[in-house]
């Protein structure tokens, strides 16, 4: 196994099998593989690499830690610097409509970090596998749904609390119906519960679930018999199913649904006087900082104790 970590700050991309696996490694583990400005951009730079290197055959994509990734950052201090106009700020804040004012700033920045990107990686032209552990919360579900397959560690759980913690409507990349199905979706979205790996694997959502000592290794062997195919022919099953779901909908949904997001939004822009782009608990939303814990869903009870 070959590392490579010097030109990243927050991935870790691994080679293995001579290059024909690449594993990258979300590594901001203090913060639970947060979704910061610098993190998303590293991760694009590194999975486009791997796109580009014709020895790669398959890419799996994890975190180092205890979780897999808790969603967007919220509010660690890199994050808040990154903002920031001065000589510590993000430069991608200053492109993509990053020095544009209103809803327009949001809406672009959101549209090329969050959802194109996202949808980017979904199309990558490699096979993808999430290796995922702990909590996936939010828009850590949408770097795991981008992927191709998913292994879980048996400690995994997921859920999507923008609703029940940010007034919001769903993350950028609006999976959601296609992977839970629309009623769980539903049910998901307006209590904030968790779903078990045992119910996503019933789902068909997970594909594998192991120990999550043996995570790793695990999916590493499932790559292997992966690569072991064609990669025109891996690729061609991954197009076929693919176009199938974006011509059932899949693609225009998506779309539909980020300019709902984007909606949500303003709704709360315009009645903030300090024009803050999500509900707050004056609104009737729990404050994300201390909401209550996310509880699983369970089919004979309104709430898990």
């Amino acid at each position: 196994m070959t590392t490579i970590g010097e030109a990243y700050r927050h991935v870790v991309v691994e080679h293995h099998d001579d290059g024909r696996i690449v594993r990258i490694l979300l590594n901001r583990p203090e913060y639970r593989n947060a979704q910061n400005r610098a993190l998303l951009v590293e991760l694009h730079d590194a999975f486009l690499a791997a796109e580009a290197d014709d020895t790669v055959r398959v890419v799996i994509l994890g975190g180092t830690g205890t979780t897999f990734s808790s969603g967007h950052d919220m509010g660690s201090p890199e994050r808040l610097t990154e903002r920031v106009p001065g000589p510590d700020q993000h430069p991608s804040f200053q492109v993509n409509g990053g020095t544009r004012s209103g809803a327009e700033n949001k809406m672009l920045q959101e549209w090329h970090h969050f959802f194109q990107n996202t949808l980017r990686w979904r199309n990558l032209r490699k096979i993808t596998i999430a290796q995922v552990q702990g909590t996936v919360y939010a828009a850590g579900l949408m770097l795991m749904w981008a992927c191709d397959l998913i292994v879980a560690a048996d400690d995994a759980t997921f859920a999507d609390v923008v609703g029940t913690r940010l007034g919001m409507c769903g993350v950028e990349y609006f999976a959601h119906p296609w992977e839970f199905g629309p009623r769980k979706t539903k049910e998901l979205m307006l209590t904030g519960d968790s779903v078990t790996v045992t119910e996503a694997h019933r789902l068909g959502m997970v594909s594998k679930v192991f120990p999550a000592s043996e995570l790793g290794d695990q999916t590493l062997e499932f790559a292997r018999r992966i690569a072991a195919l064609p990669t025109v022919t891996a690729l061609l099953i991954k197009e076929s199913v693919n176009q199938t779901m974006d011509n059932m909908g899949f693609y225009n949904a998506l779309n539909a649904c980020f300019s709902l997001h984007q909606l949500n939004h303003s709704h709360w822009a315009q009645i903030h006087e300090d024009k803050g782009t999500v509900g707050k608990p004056e609104d009737g939303i729990a404050s994300w900082k201390d909401a209550p814990k996310v509880v699983p869903a369970v089919k004979d009870k309104v709430r898990a104790q």
